[in-house]
């Protein structure tokens, strides 16, 4: 993703286009798939990790990442692919964190399954960890 279309996304989401919130967004653009704290930490290297923590929760509060449980002990953050900072994300998806390797993969072809909730209660969020063994990891090729 190049700068200039950072800043369209991130002024779409009315977060002002710092070369910081540039750099985290192209960065969360880049990977293939959803980074921890660290991960991003290692790959921005002009940014410390106080820094890239405010941008991340800055980008929760205006929709524009996702953050889920990694399966582990720790969150990651995905960029938002519905870009509409009004309201809740719409491409919420599964995902799969491996066991052995312990990387987590967005399916992003497999939707939520609906849950039907029982009279009160009021759903904010739904983050959908599926756990095993990835491909690589099952073939012992990683």
């Amino acid at each position: 993703m190049k700068s200039e279309e950072c800043e369209t996304l991130l002024a779409s989401h009315d977060i002002k286009p710092t070369a910081n919130r540039i750099v985290v967004a192209r960065t969360l653009a880049a990977a293939e798939r959803p980074m921890s704290l660290s991960e991003l930490e290692y790959k921005i290297l002009s940014i410390d990790k106080s820094g890239i923590f405010r941008t991340l929760t800055l980008f929760r509060e205006h929709h524009l990442v996702h953050v889920l449980e990694d399966g582990g002990d720790g969150v990651r953050y995905e960029l938002c692919h519905s870009h509409d900072h009004h309201r809740e994300d719409d491409d919420q998806h599964v995902h799969f964190y491996c066991e052995h390797c312990h990387r987590t993969f967005c399916l992003a072809d497999t939707p939520i399954p609906h849950v039907t909730l029982p009279d009160g209660y009021e759903a904010l969020s739904t983050n959908y960890m599926v756990k095993g063994l990835c491909p690589e990891c099952r073939k012992g090729t990683r």
